[in-house]
Parts: C-alpha cells; sequence; structure tokens
C-alpha cells in the first residue's frame, strides 16, 4: 500500500481546474495594505520607523475598534512568554538556563533576566485614523486602538503611527546575535493587524506559539549599515542600487564614497506577514527553480557550512518541483532560504533556518518551511486553533518529498515515511495526557503533546484519510482543496467538505471524532470458530471502516470490506488484484461483528485487519489471528 501511495504521489494526480476560488457562499475578508519605512541601527539593535496601513472592512459588521500585535513586548521580565516559560512542565530548552541547586535540576527562564538594553520592545506614538488622533491602549503585546470614527461595512481607513523597536537578544524565531552569528532575524517585528474573521477578533497575546494574519500588500523600505545584506519576503525593487549580488548580470553598482547606510526597497503582494534576515557576512546565492522562480540563499560566510549550503540549492529546487506538482503551482516568482533564527520557521515568501547542519537536516528543514508556503502563507488557516492543519499538511507532503529527494539509507523495502508520526502518537495516547486536536495552540499542557498532536497526528489525520477514501482521492483532495481556497483562510471543514466532493463520501464522523476527540481507534479479531466465523471487536470509541485480508493454507488470499455506515459511501477496492467481498456496514452502537469465511479455521493460515498499516490502531496486536508472539 505504501509503495502504491508513492508511486501515485511521484506521478502526480492529473485533476481538471475549478473555476471557482473559495466555494463558501457569503465568504469574506479583511484586507491590510502596510507601507514601512525603517532605520536599523547594527550596533544598538534598535530602530525607528512609520507605519501606513490601509485597512478595507469587507465584513458585515460595523468596527469600532482595531488590534495589533506588538510581538517584540514579549521579550520583557514578566511577560506571558517569560511567565508561560516559568509555569509549563517541558519549558523549551531554547529559552531556559538550566543548572543545579543543592543537587536538584533547575531550569530558569532566560528573558527574566534580561536587562533594559537586551529585551525585546515596540512602542507606538502618533497613531492616527484619518488624520485624525486616535486613542491607544497597550496591554502586553496587543496594542488597543479605540477608533475616532467607525469603519462601516465595505469601507476603508488609514492609519498612520511611528514605531520604536528593540531586538531581543534572546532568540525565539526572531532576535539577535543568534548562536551561529547571524546579526538580525526579523521576524514578528512590526505592528501587525489582527486578524477579524467570521469569529470576530482575534487579539492572542504572544507566548511563542502560531499566528493568524490578515491579507494584503506589504512595501518596506530599509535602511540599514552598507555592509550588511538582507533576505527577505518580496521582491526588491532597486537590485540594480542595492548590490549584494541581487543586481543584473552585468551590472555595476557604485556606492557614493560617503554613504554608511543603504535603503533596501521591497515590495510583498498577497501575503500575510513581512520577514527578513541581515548580517554582515552573508553569501548571497541565486538558482532559477522550477516554474520561473528565483530561489535564494543566505548564509554566513562560515568555511563549515559552505559545502552543504551549495549542495542544499538544487535540492531545493527539486522540492520546488515535487509541490508544484503534488500540491499545485507556487504563486510567486521568489523565494529565499535565510540563514538565522533558532530553528526553522516559515514565512511569506522566505523562511529562517539554522545553518550549522548535516546535508540531510539542512534539506530537510528546508523542505518543511518550504511546504509551508502551501500550508500557510497560501492557504492561510488560523494557526492557533488549527496548528495540526498547517504543521500535519506540511509535514505528509514533506516527508513525502524527503522520500523522493533524499532517500534514507538502508531503508527497508515498502517502509512507511509516515511511521515515525504514527509512533509519536501512539506515545502520546501511551501517555495519557493527549489534548483534543481542537485545543488552542496556546492551551496545551505541555510543549511535548503540542508537538505531537500537530505534527505527527496531523500528518496521520491525512495518511489515514488515504485508508478511508483511498488514497487516490485524498491526494486529489489535496490538489482541490489548494486550487479552491488558496488565498483564503480556510477551516477543518471546508477541508472535510473537499474531501467529501471528491470522493462522495460523508466524512463528519471523522473530523470530529479524530481532531475535537481523544476518541481512539482499537479493532480486534476476538474469535475464530472451527467453521470459520469470525467476531470481530470494537474496543476503541472512533468507528472506522475495515480492510480485512485472509491468506488461506493452500496460498490463496481472498479480502473483505466492511463499510462504515456513518459515511453512506463505499471506498474502491484497494487491492484490485486480490477478489474483496463488500460485507453488511459496521453501525457503530454494536460493539461486535461476526461475519464468515468460505473455508474452516483449520485452512486459515491469517486474518489481518488493515494490511495498509494505514489506520492508527492503538494495539495493534489484536489485529491478527493467529496473535503474534
Amino acid at each position: 500500500m505504501i509503495k502504491s501511495i508513492l508511486t501515485l504521489i511521484c506521478c502526480g494526480v492529473s485533476l481538471s481546474f475549478w473555476s471557482q476560488n473559495n466555494p463558501n457562499p457569503g465568504y469574506w475578508q479583511q484586507h491590510a495594505d502596510y507601507k514601512m519605512e525603517l532605520t536599523m541601527d547594527v550596533k544598538t539593535f534598535q530602530y525607528k520607523g512609520t507605519q501606513t496601513l490601509e485597512y478595507t472592512n469587507n465584513s458585515p459588521d460595523t468596527l469600532h475598534k482595531v488590534f495589533y500585535h506588538l510581538y517584540f513586548n514579549a521579550f520583557q521580565p514578566g511577560s506571558e512568554m517569560d511567565i508561560r516559560l516559568k509555569s509549563i512542565k517541558d519549558p523549551d530548552k531554547r529559552m531556559v538556563k538550566s543548572f543545579k541547586v543543592a543537587d536538584k535540576d533547575v531550569t530558569e527562564s532566560r528573558i527574566s533576566s534580561l536587562k533594559p538594553d537586551q529585551i525585546g520592545y515596540l512602542k507606538i506614538a502618533n497613531f492616527k485614523q484619518d488624520g485624525q488622533v486616535a486613542a491607544t491602549k497597550v496591554v502586553g503585546t496587543i496594542l488597543e486602538v479605540t477608533l475616532v470614527k467607525p469603519i462601516l461595512p465595505k469601507s476603508k481607513s488609514t492609519f498612520t503611527l511611528d514605531f520604536d523597536g528593540q531586538v531581543p537578544e534572546q532568540i525565539r524565531r526572531s532576535g539577535r546575535n543568534s548562536s551561529e552569528g547571524v546579526a538580525l532575524s526579523m521576524t514578528q517585528w512590526y505592528p501587525k493587524m489582527c486578524e477579524f474573521d467570521f469569529e470576530g477578533w482575534h487579539a492572542d497575546p504572544y507566548i511563542g506559539r502560531e499566528f493568524h494574519g490578515v491579507w494584503g500588500n506589504f512595501d518596506v523600505k530599509i535602511t540599514i549599515d552598507k555592509t550588511y545584506t538582507i533576505g527577505a519576503s518580496g521582491y526588491l525593487q532597486n537590485k540594480n542600487e542595492i548590490g549584494h549580488g541581487y543586481q543584473d548580470e552585468g551590472v555595476v553598482v557604485n556606492h557614493p564614497k560617503k554613504t554608511k547606510t543603504l535603503t533596501w526597497h521591497f515590495v510583498a503582494p498577497k501575503v500575510h506577514d513581512f520577514a527578513w534576515g541581515a548580517d554582515n557576512n552573508y553569501i548571497h546565492d541565486k538558482i532559477m527553480g522550477d516554474n520561473g522562480v528565483e530561489l535564494h540563499f543566505f548564509y554566513k560566510n562560515d568555511k563549515e557550512i559552505i559545502e552543504n549550503w551549495k549542495a542544499l540549492q538544487p535540492k531545493t529546487a527539486e522540492l520546488l518541483r515535487f509541490f508544484n506538482t503534488n500540491i499545485g503551482l507556487y504563486p510567486y516568482k521568489q523565494y529565499s532560504v535565510i540563514q538565522g533564527g533558532d530553528g526553522g520557521m516559515e514565512y511569506a515568501m522566505c523562511t529562517l533556518i539554522t545553518g550549522k547542519r548535516s546535508l540531510g537536516s539542512l534539506v530537510g528543514v528546508t523542505a518543511h518551511e518550504l511546504a509551508h508556503i502551501w500550508f500557510q502563507h497560501v492557504l492561510a488557516t488560523n494557526e492557533s486553533k488549527h496548528e495540526w492543519m498547517d504543521e500535519g499538511f506540511t509535514s505528509f507532503i514533506s516527508d513525502l518529498a524527503m522520500n523522493v529527494v533524499m532517500p534514507p539509507k538502508n531503508k527497508k523495502e515498502n517502509e512507511s515515511p509516515f511511521q515515525s508520526s504514527y509512533n509519536n502518537y501512539y506515545f502520546m495516547v501511551n501517555t495519557g495526557r493527549e489534548q483534543p486536536q481542537s485545543t488552542h495552540a496556546d492551551r496545551y499542557d505541555e510543549n511535548r503533546i503540542y508537538g505531537i498532536s500537530s505534527y505527527s497526528k496531523g500528518t496521520v489525520f491525512l495518511t489515514q484519510l488515504g485508508y478511508v477514501i483511498g488514497t487516490e482521492n485524498m491526494m486529489k483532495t489535496l490538489k482541490r482543496y489548494y486550487h479552491d481556497f488558496q488565498f483564503t483562510h480556510p477551516t477543518p471543514n471546508d477541508f472535510k467538505r473537499t474531501a467529501e466532493r471528491v470522493s462522495g463520501a460523508v466524512l463528519d464522523w471523522y473530523l470530529v471524532d479524530w481532531t475535537q476527540t481523544t476518541n481512539t481507534i482499537d479493532y480486534s479479531i476476538k474469535n475464530i470458530d472451527d467453521a470459520g466465523k469470525v467476531t470481530l471487536e470494537r474496543i476503541g470509541r472512533m468507528p472506522m471502516p475495515l480492510d480485512i485480508l485472509v491468506t488461506y493454507e493452500d496460498g490463496t488470499v481472498e479480502s473483505f470490506y466492511i463499510p462504515n455506515p456513518l459515511m453512506r459511501w463505499e471506498k474502491e477496492n484497494p487491492y484490485p488484484q486480490i477478489k474483496r467481498t463488500v460485507l453488511n456496514g459496521w453501525d457503530w452502537a454494536y460493539p461486535t461483528y461476526e461475519f464468515t469465511l468460505s473455508q474452516g479455521k483449520a485452512k486459515i493460515k491469517s486474518v489481518v485487519i488493515d494490511p495498509s498499516g494505514l489506520m492508527a490502531d492503538v494495539n495493534q496486536e489484536n489485529n491478527r489471528y493467529p496473535i503474534a508472539k
């Protein structure tokens, strides 16, 4: 089954195109166009800027307030992020110091010890709405604005403000002077309008988790020491003035001798974020990728990493081609891989990743972050509420891509690229500490459980959906989902309805049980009597359709399919070379189910529930007869 998945993926699934974008009647989303100019002092890591934001209220509501994110305010002693580090059972190791006191292990938040010149902050001044001064209030990482005049439905308003910022010394996605020596990782650095959608305002405080942003266009000018090179979201508008490897071939760039700074001008259309990294020792390489996309690479001039970063470049082009084929075309003409940050984090048209890695790790993190362009920066789900959609879908497609672009050494035949996701999920279930995937990203009791739920269980959502409706239908669903909902804010229901449209199956039960509960799947072969009557038992709460494979002593094989009546649909035979019998459905309320084989018990060699291994049954020891010893 795994082999058939990979064959299907690598060949690509041909689909006709759908003409409608976002098929939900009455759908709307807000729009925010940013113009920003800032000047960065590379000695103090402080910056000053201005922002003009034209906000369009496409909602049916009249707005009396608006809210902005001030992310850098989280990097201060006593902030919610600081307190969260102190109170959570397993704090992020990158943000705590560990030491012993009286032979006891103690951890301490690094944010707590930041001094005034080390903290992060964003200070707002001179806020105006359409030229009139508006009242503002800062509450942690949120700026609350009481509007001078309400913004009526289908109308616009222009906000202007000045901001002073300081880049925090503590790296968490953003920050200064990373452990690898990158000077500036500039993410979450500007006053960012909070999202207002059909659920209302999403003015969540920042404690280090996920994001939700308003679609719009960004026009950004950054003035910085002329020795620094910038990699960023968007397209550089003045590349022949800047140089630094951007200029057209053969163009000579001559900066005035007295100039100490350069102003970089970027435009990023149709995005919901803007990020950049800068350093005075970057190497900048560029290659052409699939569909005419420029791939840029910014990394430290460090002999320990140069070889791997050179080898990364053609692999990135392969990854882009894989995602274009199996999801849909990357809609921009530029993408940048930038060394910086504290791991890997996706942003509009770029990613910031740490660079001192093995080649496999470097390609792996790039695969994941590049895949996030499709699942978060074009399909912009609310990450805070549905983090499993962007992280899980991204992990699924990047695992498949890595299996092709960087196939693992010593790989066993038919070994699944998703096995680690299944193993992580089973581990989480066995801890007894799992929380539903509908839990807000900030509300998980443990970072480890959050990670497994969003990445691993999110991956299994898709692979197991392939078991439920067929792998070809699942891959068609991904493509149609991308086509229908790109540049919008799709919800879990949107994906479910897409899968229903593609397959014809009813799938509400699947979405509810898998994502909104901690119900588990556990089916067993309870008994086989001498006449060949098989008794199955449902032990877990979550219902599923069942594929059953029977092998007889004479070598013959047959399969059985037990539909889940909640689906009102039957899956095509996943093993067309094997005779299949479709049995009556197994209604959820019945704890057991019986059917009879054509041959008696003595002639049965084995009976297996789910030979594909794609159904996440939490106890597979009872899925086989005879029981494996």
